[in-house]
C-alpha cells in the first residue's frame, strides 16, 4: 500500500486539519518507511460527528447484514494476508512468518467469529413479563496499541460492527500504516461510509481528544496501566462507559509431576514470541525448589533457539522491539535485575546488533518476589524464574503483583491443574498448554483493566440493555 496523506472520515480520505507528521520507523534498520498525519481535534470531531451521523442507521441494520459485512471485511482480510504481514513486519520489526500466521491469522479468526456471532446473537430475551432488548451503546472511541496493531483494531472493529455500533478508531504512532490499511479493508468491504473512521495522531493529543469528546459512548483502550488510568478518569468524569485492556504480569506455574521440559520450552516460547511484546506474556516461571535448577538450564537452552536478526531471514525467531524508549526501557530493566541480585544465565542488556532496536533473549534465575523485574510489566525478552517450597506459596507469588490479565499451569493432570487455576487472580489460565480460542473472554482483574474482549462477553462489551414490561 502507499500512505494516505489524511484522515479516513464518512467513507473518503480528507486532509488532515493540521500539518503536524509522524514518521514511521523501521525498527529492525532504523530506517524511516513512511509518514502520516497527527490528528488533532478538529480531526477527531469531523471523525466523531461522521459516526454520529452514521449511528441511527447503522443501529436499525438487521443485524444478519451487518454480520455479512463483517464476514466480507473478513474476506478482505484474507486476500491481503500477505500485504498486511508485510508491512505489520516493517512497522513493527514481527518475523515474517510470525507476521502472517500471528499478527494477521489471529485477526482473521476474530473476525470470522463475530461474523457468525453477530448473526445469531439474542439481541431480545424474555424475561418474566418483561423483554429484555439488548441495543448498540452508541459511538465507539477506540484507541489501540502497537503490539498486536491488527489484531487489537479487529478486537474492538468487529463486535462493535455486530453490535450496530459506529467507531473512530486513533492506533497507536508507531504502527499507523497497518490502521490505514485496515480502512482500506473496510472500505473495499462495502462497510457504510460514516460507520467506521481513522484519525492518526498522538496519544496526548488525538487520544486525548477522543477519550473526552461528548459525541463518544463508550471509551474502548489497550495499553499501559498508566495510560489507562487517566483514561478511566476522562470518562469517568462524564460517565462515559469505558472498556479497559491493560497492563499484565503473568505467571506461568509449574507443579511437581508436570512434564518440566515440555513446560520450560513452551513458557519460553511465550516470551520470545513478538519479542515479548505481550501484555499476557508469561514472564513469571515458577517451579519446585526440587526441579529449580533443571529448569533453569531447560529455559537457558531454550532462548538460544531463539535467533534475533533480519525480521525478513527465515531463520529469524525474534525481531526488535518497537522503537529506541522500548529498548532502553528494557534494558534498564535487565541492568535492575541484575543490580537487586537476581542471576543471569543468558542474555544481558547489551546491545546484539549494531543497528535496530534489539534485545537480547534473556533469563534471570534466583528472582525473588519483591524484584522489580518480578513485579514491574518489562515488556520485552525478559524471563524472571522464581522458585516456591509449595503450591500455597506458589499462589502467594503468582497473585503477588497488581496486575492480574492471564496466566498458565501445567501439572501431572488436569484435575490438578485446574484447582490451581481457580485460585488465581486472573482473567485467563492456560491449562497444560491450552490454545487461543477467539471465542473465550479476554481481560484482566486488578490493575488489568475492566471489561472484556472476544467472543459473545466482547460483543456484550458494545450493548445496552433497555426491558418493556408487559
Amino acid at each position: 500500500m502507499k500512505a494516505h496523506d489524511g484522515m479516513y472520515i464518512d467513507g473518503a480520505w480528507r486532509p488532515a486539519a493540521g500539518r503536524e507528521r509522524i514518521e514511521v520507523v523501521n525498527p529492525a534498520d532504523e530506517q524511516v518507511i513512511g509518514g502520516v498525519p497527527a490528528g488533532n481535534a478538529d480531526d477527531v470531531d469531523a471523525a466523531v460527528r461522521a459516526a454520529r451521523a452514521a449511528f441511527p442507521g447503522w443501529a436499525a441494520t438487521p443485524p444478519a447484514e451487518r454480520a455479512a459485512l463483517i464476514g466480507a471485511l473478513r474476506d478482505v482480510l484474507v486476500a491481503r494476508k500477505g500485504e498486511f504481514a508485510e508491512l505489520i513486519t516493517a512497522e513493527l520489526g514481527s518475523p515474517r512468518g510470525f507476521s502472517e500466521m500471528v499478527h494477521v491469522g489471529a485477526p482473521i479468526a476474530v473476525s470470522s467469529s463475530f461474523a457468525e456471532l453477530g448473526a445469531s446473537y439474542a439481541f431480545e430475551e424474555k424475561i418474566g413479563n418483561s423483554t429484555v432488548l439488548m441495543e448498540p451503546v452508541g459511538v465507539v472511541g477506540a484507541i489501540t496499541p502497537w503490539n498486536y496493531p491488527l489484531h487489537q483494531i479487529v478486537a474492538k472493529v468487529a463486535p462493535a460492527l455486530a453490535a450496530g455500533c459506529t467507531l473512530v478508531l486513533k492506533p497507536a504512532e508507531d504502527t499507523p500504516l497497518t490502521a490505514q490499511l485496515f480502512a482500506e479493508a473496510v472500505h473495499e468491504a462495502g462497510i457504510p461510509a460514516g460507520v467506521f473512521n481513522l484519525v492518526t495522531g498522538t496519544g496526548p493529543v488525538a487520544g486525548q481528544a477522543l477519550a473526552a469528546h461528548e459525541g463518544v459512548d463508550l471509551v474502548s483502550f489497550t495499553g499501559s496501566t498508566a495510560v489507562g488510568r487517566q483514561i478511566g478518569a476522562t470518562a469517568g468524569a462524564a460517565v462515559k462507559r469505558v472498556a479497559l485492556e491493560l497492563g499484565g504480569k503473568s505467571a506461568n506455574v509449574i507443579l511437581p509431576g508436570a512434564d518440566l521440559a515440555k513446560a520450560v520450552a513452551a513458557g519460553v516460547g511465550h516470551v520470545m514470541n513478538n519479542s515479548g511484546q505481550s501484555c499476557n506474556a508469561l514472564t513469571r516461571m515458577l517451579v519446585h525448589r526440587d526441579q529449580y535448577e533443571e529448569a533453569v538450564s531447560l529455559a537457558a537452552a531454550a532462548v538460544a533457539k531463539y535467533p534475533s536478526g533480519d525480521p525478513l531471514d527465515p531463520g529469524t525467531r525474534l525481531g526488535p522491539v518497537v522503537n529506541a524508549k522500548q529498548r532502553d526501557r528494557v534494558r534498564g530493566y535487565i541492568t535492575k535485575g541484575v543490580e537487586e541480585g537476581a542471576r543471569l544465565v543468558a542474555g544481558g542488556p547489551e546491545a546484539p546488533h549494531e543497528h535496530g532496536y534489539f534485545i537480547a533473549p534473556t533469563v534471570f534465575a534466583d528472582v525473588t518476589p519483591d524484584m522489580t523485574i518480578a513485579q514491574e510489566e518489562i515488556f520485552g525478552p525478559v524471563l524472571s524464574i522464581l522458585p516456591y517450597e509449595d503450591q500455597d506459596e506458589a499462589l502467594r507469588i503468582a497473585n503477588g503483583t497488581v496486575y492480574g490479565l492471564g496466566g498458565a499451569v501445567w501439572a501431572a493432570d488436569e484435575e490438578t491443574a485446574v484447582a490451581f487455576a481457580r485460585r488465581m487472580d486472573t482473567g485467563q489460565v492456560d491449562i497444560n498448554g491450552g490454545r487461543f480460542n477467539p471465542l473465550a473472554p479476554f481481560g484482566g482483574y486488578k490493575q488489568s483493566g475492566v471489561g472484556r474482549e472476544l467472543g459473545p462477553h466482547g460483543l456484550a462489551e458494545y450493548l445496552q440493555t433497555k426491558s418493556l414490561q408487559f
